[in-house]
């Protein structure tokens, strides 16, 4: 294999790579401003894993819900569909029918 063909395929990955990162950090931010547990939501969706290290890394980047901006619930659902997460898209929208209920009865 070519060396230029080689450096393409590695840009490919770590762009895939942090992409994924970022769909990661938008679900973990979307639980954080709706008060839920982003862990627990992702261990619910996927109890056959162990511990997410790249959702542990991007907890550290996420903000407390008062400074952060609104995230749409189509728009995590979405991001988690694009990337394959379909459990946890599944996941994510009882929570979300769960939030609408709650809100309706208050």
């Amino acid at each position: 294999m070519s060396r230029e063909r080689e450096q393409m395929e590695k840009k490919v990955i770590e762009s895939y790579q942090n992409d994924e990162k970022m769909m990661i950090l938008v679900y973990a931010q979307w639980c954080i401003n709706n008060d839920i547990d982003p862990q627990s939501l992702y261990m619910e969706a996927y109890p056959e894993q162990t511990t997410n290290k790249i959702l542990l890394e991007v907890l550290e980047l996420t903000v407390p819900q008062n400074e952060s901006e609104h995230i749409p619930n189509e728009t995590v659902l979405n991001m988690l569909q694009l990337y394959g997460n379909d459990d946890l898209a599944f996941i994510v929208q009882r929570e979300i029918d769960r939030l609408k209920s709650k809100s309706q009865k208050e």
